[in-house]
C-alpha cells in the first residue's frame, strides 16, 4: 500500500472513472472543479491566526475544549466530511496510520473533526478502530470561524437527493454545508502554526508535513525527529 495519502485519493478517483456513470462522475468532478475555481484563500484559517476557545464534542461522550487540547502543548485538527464519506475513510485511517504513531510519540493530540452528530459519526471510529480523538463540530461552528465550509452545488444536490435524503440529514445537521478537508496545528500560545486547506476533497495533506510542523512548534531538531 503506497504510504502518499494522495496516491490513495488518485486510485479511488481512478476506480470512479471505471465504474461510474459518465453524468455521475461529471457532477463530481464539476462541484471539486468549482470548490477549487472559488476558493477564498483570504477567508481561510491560516498561520499566525489567534483561535479563541472552543468546544468539540467527542463520540465518547467527553467535551474537547482547546484549552484541554493544549494544555501541555500543540495539538492537531484534521477536518473532515462525514462518517459515510469514501475519501475520509481513506484519509482518517491513513492518519491513523502515518501521523498518529508521530504524535503520540511527542505527546500532540490529534483529532479527526467533522459536523455529523457524535452518535452517527462514532460509525467511522468503530468501522476502523480509531485511537485517534474523533469528535463533532456541532453546527459546523468552528469551521465557520475557521472560513472552510462549502455548500453543495445545484447538479450535487440533485445528484444526492436522487439517491436518497440530503446530506444535511446524513449528518444530522439539516444543512448542505460540510467542511473543507482541512489540517491545522495550534500551539499552546493559541496561535496557528500549520494550516492547509484543501478545497478538492480528493486532496489533502500528507503526514510528514503536519509531523514537521509539530516539531517545529516542539523546538525538536531534525536529528531528534528522524530518529523518534
Amino acid at each position: 500500500m503506497s504510504d502518499s495519502l494522495n496516491d490513495l485519493l488518485a486510485e479511488l478517483h481512478a476506480e470512479r472513472e471505471r465504474t461510474w456513470a459518465p453524468e455521475a462522475l461529471k457532477v463530481n468532478i464539476e462541484q471539486r472543479q468549482k470548490l477549487v475555481d472559488e476558493a477564498r484563500h483570504d477567508a481561510f484559517i491560516k498561520v499566525g491566526d489567534n483561535v479563541a476557545s472552543f468546544e468539540l464534542e467527542n463520540v465518547d461522550g467527553s467535551t474537547l475544549s482547546l484549552e484541554s487540547l493544549v494544555a501541555d502543548g500543540p495539538a492537531v485538527l484534521v477536518f473532515f466530511r462525514f462518517a459515510g464519506c469514501p475519501a475520509c475513510n481513506i484519509a482518517i485511517p491513513h492518519y491513523q496510520r502515518h501521523l498518529q504513531p508521530a504524535l503520540q510519540q511527542r505527546g500532540v493530540p490529534l483529532v479527526a473533526v467533522s459536523p455529523q452528530v457524535p452518535e452517527r459519526l462514532v460509525e467511522i471510529r468503530d468501522r476502523h478502530r480509531l485511537t485517534l480523538q474523533v469528535a463533532s463540530d456541532r453546527d459546523n461552528a468552528l469551521a465557520r470561524r475557521f472560513g472552510i465550509l462549502y455548500e453543495f452545488d445545484e447538479p450535487s444536490r440533485q445528484a444526492a437527493l436522487s439517491k436518497g435524503p440530503g446530506i444535511g440529514a446524513v449528518t444530522g445537521t439539516g444543512t448542505w454545508e460540510l467542511p473543507q478537508p482541512t489540517v491545522v496545528v495550534i500551539g499552546s500560545d493559541h496561535r496557528v502554526h500549520f494550516a492547509e486547506v484543501s478545497p478538492d476533497w480528493l486532496v489533502r495533506s500528507e503526514a510528514q508535513p503536519i509531523i514537521d510542523a509539530v516539531d517545529e512548534v516542539l523546538g525538536v531538531t531534525d536529528k531528534v525527529a528522524r530518529s523518534a
